[in-house]
């Protein structure tokens, strides 16, 4: 077999992308699917204080827009409701227990002298009728979606027990116009923002592990080259320019390092390399191709593709290097390793029937879960949360992006309009 076609790689997909015209646009989500069970949530629209004209409205719209996303809540119609309480003194609970809520979420957004807004909330449960959770903010107009995103945060936590994640942000390439973008978005895929372009194609962007860098490889120069690039600053740097193909890059957890993948001294190897651009290591030596590192959270283990056994399986290594172990067992096509944020789980790409699907394995028991539908699935990316998976695919014989629940049971399409959208990487969660 070819070892140049073992892999179903970003950078043959990347490659194979055809010539789209259209503007760089939000993402549009549609659920496809949902949890079994549903928590019943009313969410009031936001009272008005001040000269702030129909804003008030985005923060209740963006936060119902969010627990729709999760799949796990039902967000009920709140308009045949007479009352609209926004402050608890004015909430009558037998009118949102008749329309079968369980949560109420009531608020107001008030004009401060020096223009910034005070948002509060209260998240209420109706049945024990008392306040579960409240909060203030004091921001700037521009801040209001993701103040939304963040109480969306507050209430899915409270109301499941999970860490919430709309107020992260993903990362994705999309192809328009012959030219290719790394867009820097909300996790609803609002306010995209261009971090670079190029003729030629970008692939592989990484999340730091602190969210404020990422790294990806650009062929510019007509290489692959790993590139570093501040989200603050702008700056960019070279990480690993190396005679031959530098691609793949990885941050260890504590971000002062990445494993790249390298050829300039025999196949695809797997190398570390300080954040800076030093201390490069070699970790892998063997005749095979060995490629796409990825970290494990407690920063001990190395996950990698690689043709060592014939076809392309995961395998696990020490982070310093040394004897590696063969992961993956069921299906004879299996690459793109990615770990769950809790070090329980092994997303990958694997074959089926000529699909390539979404699939994640149990790392005690090695159980394997099918999660996407294919056919051309590619580059998991596991919320920070581990509840979601962000995938590339196809539809409509354009590239796409999904996500899927970690338990397959929820299912959303993101896409764009006028562009081929691929390479998705879900953020961290910042704390602010």
């Amino acid at each position: 077999m070819n070892k140049l076609r073992l892999f179903l790689s970003p950078l043959v997909f990347f490659l194979s992308f055809g010539l789209t015209h259209g503007a760089h646009a939000a993402l549009t989500v549609e659920i496809v699917g949902g949890a079994a069970q549903q928590i019943p949530i009313a969410i009031v629209p936001f009272a008005q204080q001040g000269n702030l004209p129909a804003q008030q409205d985005t923060i209740a719209n963006v936060i119902s827009a969010d627990l729709r996303r999760s799949g796990l809540f039902r967000v009920l119609e709140t308009r045949g409701v007479a009352n609209q309480p926004s402050d608890i003194s004015q909430v009558s609970y037998s009118d949102w227990a008749a329309i079968q809520a369980q949560a109420l979420t009531i608020g107001k957004v008030e004009v401060l002298p020096d223009n910034r807004l005070k948002v509060s909330f209260r998240l209420l449960d109706v049945y024990k009728q008392n306040q579960l959770v409240g909060m203030e903010y004091n921001i700037t107009p521009a801040q209001l979606r993701l103040t939304a995103h963040k109480i969306a945060d507050v209430i899915y936590q409270k109301l499941t027990g999970e860490q919430g994640v709309f107020a992260t942000r993903i990362a994705y390439v999309s192809k328009s116009a012959g030219r290719y973008a790394l867009q820097v978005a909300d996790s609803d895929g609002y306010n995209p923002q261009t971090v670079v372009s190029s003729v030629e194609p970008i692939i592989s962007p990484v999340w730091s592990p602190e969210g404020s860098r990422l790294a990806y490889v650009s062929f510019e120069k007509k290489k692959p080259i790993v590139y570093v690039q501040s989200l603050v600053s702008g700056q960019r740097t070279v990480l690993a320019n190396f005679k031959g193909n530098n691609s793949a890059p990885s941050w260890s957890p504590d971000g002062k390092k990445l494993a790249i993948v390298l050829t300039h001294a025999a196949n695809s190897q797997v190398y570390s390399i300080n954040a800076d651009g030093t201390g490069l290591q070699q970790l892998t030596r063997t005749t095979a191709i060995d490629t796409e590192p990825t970290w494990s959270p407690d920063g001990r283990y190395i996950y990698f593709t690689s043709d060592r056994g014939g076809s392309p399986q995961i395998y696990r290594m020490p982070a310093t290097g040394g004897d590696a172990s063969r992961m993956t067992f069921e299906g004879g096509y299996v690459v793109s390793p990615r770990i769950s944020p809790d070090g329980k789980s092994l997303a990958y790409i694997r074959r089926d029937a000529g699909l390539f699907k979404v699939a994640i394995q149990d790392l005690q028991s090695g159980q394997v879960q099918v999660l996407s539908d294919g056919p051309k699935d590619e580059s998991p990316s596991f919320a920070p949360n581990g509840r979601m998976l962000l995938h590339a695919t196809r539809i409509g014989g354009r590239g796409a992006l999904a996500a899927v629940s970690a338990d397959g049971r929820v299912k959303q399409r993101l896409s764009e309009s006028g562009g081929d959208v691929r390479e998705p990487a879900w953020g961290p969660i910042i704390n602010q």
